[in-house]
C-alpha cells in the first residue's frame, strides 16, 4: 500500500505534509483529504501505521500497539468517528466476557477478578465478587461517568482564545460546571480511597476506567492504515515510508514552509502552505526545529510543562497450534505483583538494572491471533501472545546509538534477564504452551526509538501526569505553535483538534450534526 520515499514520487501542489504516520498523523492526513486537501504523510519507518503497524517474524505476525479498543459498539460517538475515518470498511470482532482479568499477586495463588461485558453486567459482576461493597462500586462507577463527560471539554480548551480560558479558569467556572475540572489535582490512588477501605477493589478501580467492553479490529491493526491511506491517496495525497525528516524548513518571515528529507547521502527539500508534526512535542521542537526557533521563550516554556511518558518492554511469543489447541481466548490479563500498584510502581522505577526483572509491578497479556476472526485464514496453525510491561529507558540507554539486532552480547543479557522473568509469570497463565513456542523476540525502551522513534522509548506519547493535565498546560499546548504554520497532532482526539485548527471549522461541532443526522435517517428507515 504505502511505498518508499523517492522525490518522483512526491505529489505537486501539496497543501500540508504530515510528519509522522502514527494515528494522529494519519487520522489528521484522512480528514484534511475529505475535505478536499491534497496531503503528503512522511514516516521514518519502513511501515506506516506508528504503532498501528504489524511486523512479521518467522512466519508470525505481531501488533504493536492497538491490542483492544473500549467503546466500540454501534452507535457509540467513538464507532461513528472511526467509520468516519475508515469509510465504514473496518470491522470490529468483540472479544469474550470477561474481556479482562486481573490477577493480584502470583498467579498462581493471587486473586482473580473478572471485567464482564456490558455496563450492567461489569457492576452487577463486580458487586458479586465484593460482597458489602455495594455502595462503594455504585458511587465510583457514577464518578467515573461524571468525570468522563467533562474529557470532551479539553478539547475545547484547545479551540477557545487562551485569555478567554483562563478567565473561565481563574473565576472559578469551569469548575462549577465540570466535575472533571474540579478533579485534576487528585491522582486515582487518593480517589478510589475515597470510596473503598479494600485494597483489591482500589486496585480493580485503578487499573483502567471502565470501557464494559471490548473490541479488535478485524484483520489486525494493520487493516486501521491500510484504510486510512485509501483515503490519502484517494485526494491525490500519499504515504511514503523510509522517509526520515531532519528538519522542518522555515521561510525569511519565520514561516513553517516545508521538510527537509533524508535519501541515501543526500536531502530532498519538500515544501507546503501547513506542516504537521505527529513526531511527538519533544521530536518537533527539540529535534526538528531549526537551532535558532529551538531557543524561543514560548518553545522552552512548552517543553518545561511536559514530561518523557514511560517506556515500555514488549515480549512477543510465536506459537505452533490454533487458538483452540492452545486455548488461547480473546481476553487480556492483567498482573500485578500486589494490590498497591502506587507503591509497586514507585519500588520498580527505584530498582538498579539488574533487580529491576524481578520487581516488574505490571504485565499486559493478549493475544491478537486469539481476537482476530480472520487470523485462522491468514495464518493457519499458528498463533501469537503479546506481553507488555514498563521499562526505564535509562536501563538500556547506554546501548541507544547501537544498530538495531546488532547491539552486543551485554545488552542481550540485560534484555534476555527481563524476558526470563516475564516468562516465568506468562507460563503460571498458559503452563501448556511451553513445548508449543517457536519465536521469542523482545523489544525494550531503544527498540522503541529506532522503530517508532520515540526519544525515550516511550509507549504512549509524553506523560499523562496531573501537571499535563492543568488547564494552563492543556491551554497551552495545542495545535497551533509558536512557529506560524506549523501544528502538532496526536492520537484521536489530537487529530480532531488540530484539523479543526487547520481548517479553521470545528470538526467536532461537524460530528454532533452528522450523528444527529444519522440517528434521524435510522428512526425514519425503522418506522
Amino acid at each position: 500500500m504505502h511505498s518508499c520515499f523517492s522525490k518522483d514520487k512526491v505529489p505537486d501542489h501539496l497543501d500540508a505534509i504530515v510528519i509522522g504516520s502514527g494515528y494522529g498523523g494519519l487520522a489528521l492526513a484522512v480528514i484534511l483529504s475529505k475535505a478536499g486537501k491534497r496531503v503528503l504523510v512522511l514516516e521514518q519507518h519502513g511501515k506506516a501505521g506508528g504503532c498501528c503497524h504489524t511486523f512479521n517474524e518467522k512466519g508470525f505476525e505481531f501488533d504493536v500497539g492497538i491490542h483492544y479498543v473500549g467503546q466500540m459498539q454501534e452507535g457509540s460517538i467513538l464507532r461513528m468517528m472511526i467509520d468516519q475515518l475508515t469509510d465504514g470498511q473496518l470491522q470490529w470482532a468483540k472479544m469474550d466476557s470477561p474481556f479482562d482479568t486481573l490477577i493480584l499477586g502470583d498467579p498462581d495463588g493471587g486473586k482473580r477478578y473478572y471485567m464482564h461485558s456490558g455496563e450492567k453486567k461489569y457492576i452487577q459482576e463486580l458487586k458479586k465478587q465484593f460482597p458489602g461493597e455495594e455502595a462503594a462500586i455504585d458511587g465510583f462507577m457514577r464518578l467515573v461517568k461524571k468525570v468522563a463527560k467533562g474529557c470532551a471539554l479539553m478539547a475545547i480548551l484547545k479551540m477557545l482564545p487562551i485569555p478567554l480560558v483562563m478567565f473561565l479558569h481563574w473565576s472559578g467556572f469551569l469548575a462549577l460546571i465540570s466535575p472533571f475540572f474540579r478533579m485534576l489535582s487528585k491522582n486515582v490512588s487518593s480517589v478510589v480511597a475515597e470510596f473503598t477501605a479494600n485494597a483489591d477493589l482500589r486496585a480493580v478501580f485503578s487499573y483502567v476506567f471502565p470501557t464494559y467492553g471490548a473490541w479488535y479490529p478485524q484483520g489486525g491493526s494493520s487493516e486501521i492504515v491500510f484504510q486510512s491511506i485509501l483515503i490519502i491517496e484517494r485526494a491525490g495525497g500519499t504515504v511514503l515510508t523510509k522517509a526520515p525528516v531532519q528538519s522542518i524548513l522555515v521561510n525569511s518571515e519565520g514561516k513553517a514552509c516545508g521538510v527537509n528529507v533524508k535519501k541515501g547521502q543526500d536531502t530532498v527539500n519538500i515544501y507546503a502552505p501547513v506542516v504537521i508534526s505527529d513526531a511527538g512535542i519533544f521530536n518537533t521542537y527539540e529535534k526538528l526545529l531549526p537551532k535558532e526557533l529551538r531557543v524561543l521563550p514560548e518553545i522552552q516554556n512548552q517543553l518545561s510543562m511536559m514530561d518523557h511518558g514511560i517506556s515500555g518492554f514488549c515480549v512477543f511469543i510465536g506459537l505452533n497450534g490454533s487458538k483452540e489447541e492452545l486455548g488461547l481466548e480473546a481476553k487480556n490479563y492483567y498482573i500485578y505483583q500486589h494490590n498497591d500498584l502506587n507503591e509497586a510502581f514507585i519500588s520498580y522505577l527505584n530498582c538498579t538494572r539488574e533487580t529491576a526483572p524481578k520487581n516488574i509491578p505490571l504485565l499486559y497479556i493478549g493475544s491478537s491471533s486469539a481476537r482476530d476472526p480472520l487470523w485462522e485464514k491468514r495464518h493457519p496453525g499458528k498463533s501469537t501472545l503479546i506481553i507488555l510491561a514498563v521499562a526505564k529507558y535509562e536501563w538500556f540507554e547506554e546501548w541507544k546509538e547501537e544498530k538495531v539486532t546488532k547491539r552486543g552480547l551485554a545488552y542481550e543479557s540485560v534484555k534476555n534477564s527481563f524476558v526470563d522473568s516475564i516468562m516465568e509469570i506468562v507460563f503460571k497463565v498458559y503452563p501448556h504452551i511451553k513445548n508449543k513456542i517457536d519465536h521469542i523476540s523482545a523489544g525494550t525502551p531503544v527498540t522503541n526509538c529506532h522503530y517508532i522513534a520515540s526519544p525515550h522509548g516511550e509507549m504512549y506519547g509524553a506523560e499523562h501526569s496531573i501537571s499535563r493535565l492543568q488547564v494552563e498546560v492543556t491551554t497551552t499546548i495545542r495545535p497551533q505553535t509558536p512557529v506560524p504554520n506549523l501544528y502538532l497532532t496526536g492520537a484521536l482526539h489530537g487529530a480532531l483538534v488540530c484539523a479543526s485548527a487547520v481548517l479553521q471549522r470545528n470538526i467536532y461541532v461537524d460530528l454532533v450534526w452528522l450523528r444527529r443526522k444519522m440517528k434521524a435517517t435510522n428512526n425514519k428507515k425503522k418506522n
